[in-house]
């Protein structure tokens, strides 16, 4: 199968549009995976000037493609404001990413990249998940518990083990199996989008100072060195629990390929420090590539045309590397 992706566009009223449009004007000189946006075609013409072609069928898409960026359109969005999200352009994204979804699973694309969306207002059309990554497992027939949410940039990659919760939900959130299976989905993850078959895992202990051998909280002996133990005896390198305020320097991020943490902020703050404009998000554990830009919708500058495409561009670039990976990994 020659490489073509699907890019849902997310929320017609955010910057999904704008950046995707940006993406293709990048495509000769970032030597990007051939790609069609699947939206509504009237947003993205709402920002941005560049050729449309409004396709009926994704194999159109790999003769259009030189010449402007195909669009699947999806059901329609209404008056389409940048700025200024509604339930109409919540239908028409959710709409986008099933469809996505769907061409991927079918092998009709190589992977999907995800626009950005609004959770609040796909909640109000329906959306029942805590966010895109959920959803795309659920329609994977995978368990949540069973995929891990990788932010990769340049130079580092952070998993979290716990993701949308609050911080005092983590402790009680963490468990011994939950670790492993995140750890399992690592590996296999950096195996088969990366290419690097024996990865080196860092995990993050919870506590300041990994705990302190329990002064500072019990989570380190009881749940996260257990869970160390148990990949260690199935045969992973992994390293931990680190205190985490030190394990994200240059001298020590080279001591690892991925990083666990175990909660939310613990991975992204690092993350988005080293590589706010240009992080990834990839879902491991899928049957099918999923990456998507490391940021929101960002209606606060939608349509004014500032909206740096360098994370979407990173995106479709990691989709169409993971797929070539893949193709030696899966034989």
């Amino acid at each position: 199968m020659t490489q073509l992706l699907a890019i849902s566009a997310g929320d017609p009223a955010g910057i999904g549009p704008e950046i995707i449009g940006k993406s293709w004007d990048a495509r000769e000189a970032e030597s990007l995976t051939p790609f069609f946006a699947v939206g509504d075609p009237r947003a993205f013409a709402a920002v941005w000037t560049g050729p449309v072609k409004v396709i009926g069928d994704p194999e159109e898409a790999r003769d259009a493609f030189a010449t402007a960026l195909p669009v699947l359109p999806v059901i329609d969005s209404g008056i389409v404001v940048p700025g200024e999200p509604d339930l109409d352009g919540a239908r028409c994204a959710l709409q986008a990413l099933e469809m996505g979804v769907g061409l991927a699973r079918a092998g009709t694309t190589c992977g999907i990249v995800t626009g950005p969306i609004s959770k609040i207002q796909l909640q109000k059309v329906g959306f029942n998940f805590p966010g895109q990554t959920e959803f795309i497992a659920e329609a994977c027939g995978v368990s949540r518990q069973n995929v891990a949410m990788l932010l990769a940039g340049p130079e580092l990659r952070v998993i979290p083990i716990t993701v949308h919760i609050g911080i005092a939900e983590v402790p009680a959130a963490l468990s011994i199996d939950l670790i492993v299976n995140r750890a399992r989905a690592a590996a296999k993850g950096m195996a088969r989008n990366f290419g690097i078959e024996r990865p080196r895992l860092a995990i993050a202990g919870l506590n300041p100072h990994a705990g302190e051998q329990g002064s500072m909280g019990r989570e380190e002996m009881e749940i996260i060195q257990p869970a160390i133990d148990i990949l260690r005896e199935e045969g992973f390198l992994v390293s931990g629990p680190l205190p985490a305020d030190t394990m994200f320097h240059a001298a020590a991020r080279a001591r690892y390929d991925v990083a666990l943490c175990q909660y939310h902020d613990q991975a992204l703050i690092p993350v988005k420090a080293l590589h706010f404009d240009d992080a990834v998000n990839m879902t491991l554990g899928l049957p099918i590539v999923r990456t998507s830009p490391d940021h929101g919708t960002a209606f606060d500058i939608a349509g004014k045309g500032i909206a740096s495409p360098r994370s979407m561009i990173a995106a479709i670039r990691m989709a169409g590397s993971a797929w070539t990976h893949r193709q030696t990994y899966d034989g």
